[in-house]
């Protein structure tokens, strides 16, 4: 199905012509959907750090951290569209009265919005944009007029809210100063980033036609916050358009535009696993880039970050320990028993049924098969509604179950045992983690290797009036990980104070104290 120029189009692109025939063989044979088995609880697939424990891990984490051996990894190349969708709604009916009226929702948020925007950390800006275009917010909302409002925070014209990346957005008010996501994470990062010479190290993805704006926000950040003695070593990536995906037809033909070229489109959060990859980190810490808080409410955060790392540290090092050993060729029946016992307690090792009858060396080779992957400790917090992924026990197709975090696209909710199972979900996924991506003799792991590539989504859109399909790659959190060592562990609700939308800016966790 491909001409000679289309391969020479997608070897222009970085990309493989392996790889693309790969994506459009998914597209021919479709994604399976995850089978669950059961979802994760406590002491069935979560574990919990007891408080007493919580200072051991710290400073087993606070070792590392002098060693130089962490990075901060925050994907932030998304734009804020989503988080202003019910306001764009709002603007749009008011400049188009071809529109359909607003829902009960939608009138109930703009309300909620007028009346308490002066809470908003933009608001002294919004006010600002509006007195060079000749208004002022009082007489607006005394005439309800909020048009104009709308338009100063969310269009070119004014603040572009709207079209700039998230981490951009003024988020927290100080007494001296307002804070953006980006500005919160650089505070963040020098206190469980940094190295022993007090570098502090932040990776963020963002978007090229932001790069320029976003570089500009960190080195202004840098001498605004300057502290005693602290260096931020910030580093940037882009999504690069060789992890895009071809788009295909309805008949799972390539996708071709109105000039006979193929058609290629972002592959999702899951294509920053390369950008992770590219880092050849160490310990990698992995947040969101709205999931921030202000000052006053850091420190649970940091003992609970600071936790799952020294957690992770404490896990690594057994790993290695054993791989150097299985290495030795000269460990013992007792040995190899010892070491399986903790794996199946830690890591869930599913024994092969043949295990009994294989020699010491081959049970010492699948047990290094085994051990030799990627490590990641994720924090799980209780659900209390929120959409999104969760901790689950899947089903392998060699009839094993490992764990995995599972978005609700992945599941088949029209069986209803399936449905009851995700429902039955106990905890969330915060996308709050640490990974180790180094092998136990320091080499970085190629992590495209652990891969699930039937973890992805197929959705429908539409290019220049047609239908078409889209393949979205196996999430970063979810396939793009699901061969690395997973291990959940319970963290307090009170660090997942995402910003979804405006009005979660309202909420305590995002006000000043």
């Amino acid at each position: 199905m491909l001409t000679q120029r289309d391969r020479d189009c997608i070897t222009a692109r970085g990309t493989s012509v392996e790889t693309i025939e790969q994506q459009l063989a998914i597209f021919q044979r479709g994604i399976p959907f995850t089978t669950l088995a059961k979802p994760c609880t406590i002491d069935d697939g979560i574990e919990q750090i007891a408080v007493s424990e919580l200072s051991h891990f710290e400073e087993t984490f606070k070792e590392t951290m002098g060693a130089g051996r962490i990075t901060k990894f925050v994907p932030a190349s998304g734009a804020a569209s989503r988080m202003f969708k019910t306001l764009l709604a709002c603007s749009d009916n008011a400049s188009n009265p071809a529109t359909p009226s607003l829902t009960s929702s939608e009138n109930a948020n703009l309300k909620t919005f007028l009346a308490r925007l002066s809470e908003f950390a933009f608001y002294d800006d919004l006010v600002k944009v509006l007195a060079k275009q000749g208004h002022r917010r009082q007489d607006l909302h005394a005439q309800a007029q909020y048009q104009p409002i709308l338009e100063a925070l969310l269009h070119p014209a004014g603040l572009n809210y709207a079209k700039r990346p998230k981490g951009l957005l003024a988020f927290h008010r100080y007494s001296d100063h307002i804070r953006t996501p980006i500005e919160e994470h650089l505070i963040e990062a020098s206190v469980y980033a940094k190295d022993g010479n007090n570098q502090a190290h932040l990776h963020l993805t963002i978007s090229p036609e932001h790069q320029d704006a976003v570089q500009e926000h960190i080195e202004a950040a840098r001498q605004r916050f300057k502290q005693e003695g602290i260096h931020w070593v910030v580093t940037c990536s882009l999504q690069t358009i060789s992890s895009d995906t071809i788009a295909v037809d309805l008949e799972n033909r390539p996708f071709r535009d109105s000039g006979g070229n193929l058609l290629f489109r972002p592959g999702g959060h899951g294509a920053l696993l390369s950008n992770v990859n590219e880092l050849q980190g160490d310990i990698v810490f992995i947040k969101n880039i709205d999931n921030v808080v202000p000052d006053h409410l850091k420190p649970e955060t940091y003992v609970y970050k600071r936790a799952l790392g020294g957690y992770l540290i404490h896990v690594q090092n057994r790993v290695f320990g054993y791989l150097r050993q299985l290495e030795s060729e000269t460990a013992t029946a007792h040995q190899l028993d010892d070491i399986v016992q903790w794996a199946q307690s830690t890591l869930h090792f599913p024994t092969p049924p043949q295990w009994k009858s294989w020699s010491l060396a081959q049970r010492a080779e699948n047990l290094r098969h085994f051990l030799h992957r990627p490590i990641r400790v994720c924090g799980m917090v209780k659900n209390t509604g929120d959409p999104g992924g969760g901790p689950f026990w899947v089903k392998q197709e060699d009839g094993t179950t490992s764990l995995q975090i599972v978005e609700s696209s992945q599941v088949n909710l029209q069986s209803p045992e399936q449905q009851h199972i995700f429902a039955a979900s106990t905890h969330f996924n915060p996308v709050d983690m640490v990974c180790g991506v180094r092998d136990y003799q320091g080499n970085p792991f190629d992590l495209k290797q652990y891969v699930d590539p039937n973890a992805g989504f197929i959705s429908q859109k539409s290019y220049e009036g047609r239908e078409l399909k889209a393949l979205e790659l196996p999430g970063l959190w979810n396939g793009a990980m699901a061969k690395w060592h997973t291990i959940f562990v319970e963290v307090p609700r009170p660090t997942f104070n995402p910003v979804k939308t405006v009005f979660d800016l309202l909420e305590p966790s995002h006000q000043p104290q």
